[in-house]
């Protein structure tokens, strides 16, 4: 069965299985006592963690063993805003960066601390002039992945951390998608990842922080990796994880160009043989293993039930999934569509049949599912790109439903997504160039979904405003 789901968690290397079961018997021993045992035990501890160092591109004892990666950036974030506390309280993040260093700054805004939020462009990219804009004299800490984990977009990490380096302000980097394919470019200050992106055991995260960063580990103090990850070390996970990471990173530079040619062969051929999808992303500074495309007019949740049994894993970022009420807080931030959004992470070592084979299948599952919610058919023509009106337009273009004639209005509260925008696109079409469909809707994915379908269809997005129960959103058709 095609495993594509990576950027989730990676099927464990073949390396870090071996090196796992050898160092069972070697390492299991305390490695802060000073008989024979403990001292093969330091020994392995000690050679992960220069293996491990190496391929982060920092020295071994600013590396410390963690119990996962979100840990790691647990760790690192309030140590980090806690060693500068006397500098102030002010953190930036971007709006794109992964739940647990969102969940983070949200914690340390809870206590009283402050937040400035990045925003992104429609690739997922910050602009390092924006971020640079955001540093303030209090700011105690900035934070930037290095890649997204669901769009794949490269982050300009180097340009941002010698912004920050002018500032005086140290940048934290989430590595968790990238470490495998190559060590993070830039001066950044302290450094996350986690093993089990890359093929290692789960439970082993890294935390780097540079000599020089004021940093006080958070919690009871512990003798044990710099007091950063109290208890007991890992080490038959920890050797694993380091065996792993050395191992990929030899295999990184063929594997990522032919799973980049891979990669670009689903961007090109997607669009050809799923009517309406959008591919969402940067086309070139990304990831080599991932590319992520939203359908219209498809149930997530069903979507990834259909791909499931043609034994297809993939994940998803859509609002139309069990798992998820909202879309995916990057998705929303980047402006793009969200219904019917599928994340394909090629592992290490994916055939190129299994990518076609999962081509063919996207395209009659996509088409059942639509079928089966009884979706237009597709529009004619390529999808464009115009952009949406804003709220003032839609003031100008009077509120409220039937406010011109012909107008309609579509009743979709307490429908989910993709159903607003199916009935959107049925109503649009009976309606002359010029006239107005009012949308009701209370799922959150609207507020989303509308105006991306607005652009992929070149159809005028005059805005929203609230009603009773939910939200009325307003779309001229233009063509």
């Amino acid at each position: 069965m095609p495993y594509f789901d990576a950027a989730s968690s990676a099927p464990l290397h073949p390396v870090a299985r071996q090196a796992l079961q050898a160092s069972l018997d070697e390492g299991w021993a305390d490695p802060a006592r000073l008989y024979r045992e403990g001292r093969r035990a330091r020994l392995l501890l000690d050679a992960a963690r220069e293996a491990a160092a190496e391929a982060v591109g920092c020295r071994p004892d600013e590396l410390s063993f963690t119990g996962s990666g979100t840990q790691s950036v647990h760790s690192g974030i309030y140590g980090s805003l806690s060693g500068r506390r006397r500098v102030g309280r002010h953190l930036v993040v971007s709006s794109v960066e992964h739940s647990s260093v969102l969940h983070s700054a949200a914690s340390h805004e809870a206590a009283g601390g402050s937040l400035t939020e990045v925003a992104v462009d429609r690739t997922g990219r910050v602009s390092p002039e924006a971020y640079a804009a955001a540093l303030r004299p209090d700011t105690a800490l900035a934070a930037l992945q290095s890649a997204n984990h669901e769009v794949g977009t490269l982050q300009p990490v180097a340009e941002v951390a010698e912004l920050c380096r002018a500032a005086e302000v140290p940048l934290f980097v989430d590595a968790a998608q990238s470490l495998a394919w190559g060590p993070v470019e830039g001066a950044w200050s302290i450094l996350a990842a986690s093993a089990h992106k890359w093929g290692g055991p789960a439970g082993v995260g890294l935390l780097a922080v540079r000599k020089g960063v004021r940093f006080a580990p958070q919690g009871p103090p512990d003798e044990r990796e710099s007091g950063r990850a109290p208890g007991f070390e890992n080490i038959p996970a920890i050797v694993a994880a380091a065996a792993s990471l050395r191992a990929v990173r030899a295999e990184a530079e063929a594997e990522a160009a032919r799973l980049r040619d891979l990669v670009d062969l689903i961007r090109a051929r997607v669009v050809e043989v799923v009517p309406e999808v959008e591919v969402v992303g940067d086309p070139v500074r990304r990831l080599p293993h991932l590319v992520t495309f939203s359908c219209l007019y498809v149930d997530g949740e069903t979507l990834l039930h259909e791909l499931d049994r043609a034994e297809f894993s993939v994940s998803s970022g859509s609002s139309c999934t069990s798992s998820t009420l909202t879309p995916s807080h990057v998705l929303r931030a980047m402006g793009v569509l969200s219904e019917g959004n599928v994340r394909v992470s090629l592992p290490f070592g994916t055939p190129a049949e299994d990518v076609d084979r999962f081509l063919d299948v996207l395209t009659w599952v996509v088409t059942a599912v639509r079928t089966k919610l009884g979706a237009p058919a597709a529009a004619a023509g390529p999808v464009t790109a115009s952009g949406p009106g804003t709220a003032s337009e839609a003031a100008g273009a009077g509120a409220g439903a039937a406010a011109g004639t012909g107008d309609l209005t579509v009743d979709s509260l307490g429908r989910l997504c993709p159903i607003p925008v199916i009935e959107l696109a049925k109503a649009i079409g009976d309606l002359p160039v010029g006239g107005v469909v009012t949308v009701l809707a209370d799922d959150e994915a609207a507020r989303l979904d509308i105006p991306a379908w607005c652009e992929m269809r070149d159809q005028e997005y005059l805005g929203e405003h609230p009603v009773d129960g939910g939200t009325a959103y307003r779309v001229r058709r233009r063509s």
